[in-house]
């Protein structure tokens, strides 16, 4: 992105809630069923909750059962960024901002149609917008694929 948002940890920190701070900038994790989103069914764009740049959807939210929001896909492609996590033993998808690199929450592939991928965020990384619905071209991810069925 050329609109690259650059802070330091003291800039991010006036910005920020302690919370928000742990999470976005310390790749914390919020505990399931407490953020605000995590059963938001309201029809809007879910933004960086620390730059604002637009990440997500409510077209391509859905109930995961896991007490976070889910995603099948980004907005677009460059709306995120992804890196291996080792942290905690293990080997996962990091997601984060592509505009100012706050972690968001990590991506699985075990999500439903038309992907198989599960954005699984923290609430607190996020803001929701509820006057728009889509920003820009779909993610290459969804552009050669079905859409998906209406099975719940």
């Amino acid at each position: 992105m050329d609109d690259r948002v650059e802070k330091t940890n003291a800039e991010w920190r006036k910005v920020l809630s302690s919370q928000a701070y742990r999470v976005l900038r310390e790749k914390g994790t919020e505990r399931a069923f407490t953020g605000a989103y995590w059963n938001n069914h309201e029809e809007g764009i879910y933004t960086c909750g620390a730059c604002g740049a637009p990440l997500f959807s409510s077209e391509t939210k859905f109930d995961s059962g896991t007490g976070w929001p889910s995603f099948y896909a980004p907005l677009t492609e460059e709306s995120v960024d992804r890196e291996v996590d080792r942290r905690l033993f293990m080997t996962r998808t990091e997601v984060t901002c592509s505009r100012c690199g706050s972690h968001l929450g990590h991506v699985f592939e075990d999500g439903p149609r038309p992907t198989g991928l599960r954005y699984c965020l923290n609430s607190i990384s996020l803001a929701f917008d509820p006057t728009e619905v889509s920003l820009g071209e779909p993610s290459e991810a969804l552009a050669d694929e079905a859409p998906p069925d209406d099975e719940a």
